[in-house]
């Protein structure tokens, strides 16, 4: 038998290590999911790294708190919504050309991403969200409100406070998609017809 020594054991393949950008992409996907089903306060840390697939130090690393999670997650996704529904939109079309265009673009923004929209029209935010995320909220509603306060000084729309107008599109919208969300019927192309002119008669003058 030979007294050469046995070649040393070959060392361990590094472990990849998960980029910085990715890391946050998994929090932000994971607080996402957990927040649109158990709600905010109810979505612990550990829970919410555990569903990332992260130490629950990496939250921490990224985020300085879970509200402050909360508030990126909410940034991120009023700012899509913003460029969803109006980047690009065709101000030159008739008023009513303009709002089958923005209830079409709602609609696509919510089939796309309907997480999203829970999380979003969740009505527990207020606690927790910091002056940009108001901002954000503000600027989504602006361009609505300009809307409708153009169409109604054009004798367009009935004589009613710019806000009420919005707040009447809003609920038959949003109706509309929890009632769809529920599987209470699909949002095929002749509910979404029928809805926006249902919603355009309650406003029309």
């Amino acid at each position: 038998m030979s007294d050469a020594p046995s070649p040393p054991a070959p060392a361990p393949a590094p472990r990849k290590k998960r980029a910085e950008g990715t890391t946050r992409e998994a929090i932000l996907k994971a607080a996402l999911e957990l927040f649109s089903e158990r709600g905010f306060h109810g979505t612990p840390v550990p829970l919410l790294a555990e569903k990332a697939g992260v130490a629950t130090g990496s939250i921490y690393r990224h985020f300085e708190s879970k509200e402050a999670l909360a508030n990126a997650l909410y940034q991120h996704w009023r700012n899509a919504q913003l460029n969803a529904w109006f980047g690009g939109f065709p101000v030159h079309l008739s008023e009513r050309a303009q709002f089958h265009e923005l209830w079409r673009r709602m609609a696509a923004f919510y089939k796309a991403n309907p997480l999203v929209f829970v999380w979003l029209e969740q009505h527990n935010h207020a606690a927790y969200l910091d002056e940009e995320s108001l901002a954000c909220t503000k600027r989504v509603l602006r361009p609505t409100t300009a809307f409708v306060k153009l169409a109604r000084e054009k004798h367009l729309l009935k004589p009613l406070p710019a806000k009420l107008l919005v707040a009447i599109a809003d609920g038959i919208f949003m109706g509309m998609v929890r009632f769809a969300t529920a599987q209470h019927f699909e949002l095929d192309e002749e509910v979404l017809d029928a809805a926006e002119q249902c919603c355009w008669e309650a406003m029309r003058k």
